[in-house]
């Protein structure tokens, strides 16, 4: 019989505003021991370096996490010209040098290179499995890594100043998987130098943004009630841009049970044709979310069930 893991049970997001030098497995672990929470996860890995908008799931919360993961992602970042390094960042090696300083004019030449579907190499120091291993692993062991482009998709990319000839800073707003310390070495290459990320934040992720986030200090020194009563989001909070459909009780406490819900009764009929086959709705019942669902053949199938 597998054992019970302590804690208790909390369900909700709590959006940590993340310092620099620690990873987010640390903040995780952090912010469920003053919780005392029994289970909890991220919303979208920060590099140690980076700071800013890093969503914590709890509870229940943890089965929307691949819905934040899968969401837009919003970045700025200080990028240094003339060195490169072994990380594409500023806690890597230095291994190229450049005297080129791009002007502000060439920089802004080359962006729409970076905007749209492109192909992006991952750094070798990265999450991404190699024959079973993670890239960072192989790499910190000397071993050389080589990885494939992978598409991914740039919303926009901005040069917002250059506030000395060695850094210039950057907005940008793109999909799932897209590296910022890729982005940062390849507009080194494209205009004939070498670069890297000096800083990150994240400015959003899916559903969250800076004006849900607090300071893991801010958090720590709250009471462990006043904590959940002041930074607890509700589960469905990162699911706010999928549509909800209200349920009657009974209909709730059948979809709880794994069990579909018909809505060809008449007070569902009106809401049919906003819904096409295979649509996600947020199933709730008197504000609270109950499940994530799927709309077929006239039905909402429970996708992930939500335990009150």
């Amino acid at each position: 019989m597998a054992r019970r893991r302590k804690g208790q049970s909390i369900n909700g997001w709590v959006v940590i505003d993340k310092p620099s030098g620690i990873t987010s497995t640390d903040v995780v672990n952090r912010v469920r021991r003053h919780l005392d929470a029994r289970k909890a996860g991220h919303g979208g890995t920060l590099d140690p370096l980076a700071t800013g908008v890093l969503p914590l799931a709890l509870g229940e919360a943890t089965k929307t996490v691949s819905y934040v993961m899968e969401g837009d992602k919003t970045y700025r970042f200080s990028l240094r010209w003339g060195e490169g390094t072994d990380t594409d960042d500023a806690e890597g090696e230095t291994v190229t040098r450049s005297d080129i300083r791009p002007s502000d004019e060439a920089i802004r030449a080359v962006l729409p290179e970076f905007q749209g579907w492109i192909d992006q190499v991952p750094p070798a120091f990265s999450a991404i499995k190699v024959d079973g291993q993670r890239a960072y692993d192989l790499a910190r062991d000397g071993e050389s890594v080589a990885l494939s482009a992978r598409p991914v998709f740039v919303a926009s990319i901005e040069l917002v100043e250059s506030p000395d000839r060695d850094t210039s800073i950057f907005e940008v707003a793109c999909g799932k998987g897209t590296y910022m310390r890729s982005l940062a070495r390849d507009l080194g290459e494209s205009l004939g130098t070498c670069a890297h990320i000096a800083t990150l934040r994240r400015l959003s992720v899916g559903a969250f943004d800076e004006s849900h986030a607090i300071s893991l200090d801010s958090f720590e020194q709250l009471e462990h009630g006043a904590a959940r009563e002041q930074a607890l989001l509700p589960a469905e909070t990162a699911l706010d841009d999928i549509p909800a459909m209200a349920l009657t009780e009974t209909e709730a406490r059948r979809m709880r049970s794994g069990q579909a819900v018909s809505l060809l009764a008449r007070s569902h009929l009106q809401r049919l044709q906003d819904l096409e086959p295979g649509d996600t709705v947020c199933a709730m019942t008197e504000g609270r979310l109950v499940a994530i669902a799927r709309f077929e053949a006239g039905e909402l199938r429970p996708v992930r069930v939500i335990n009150p």
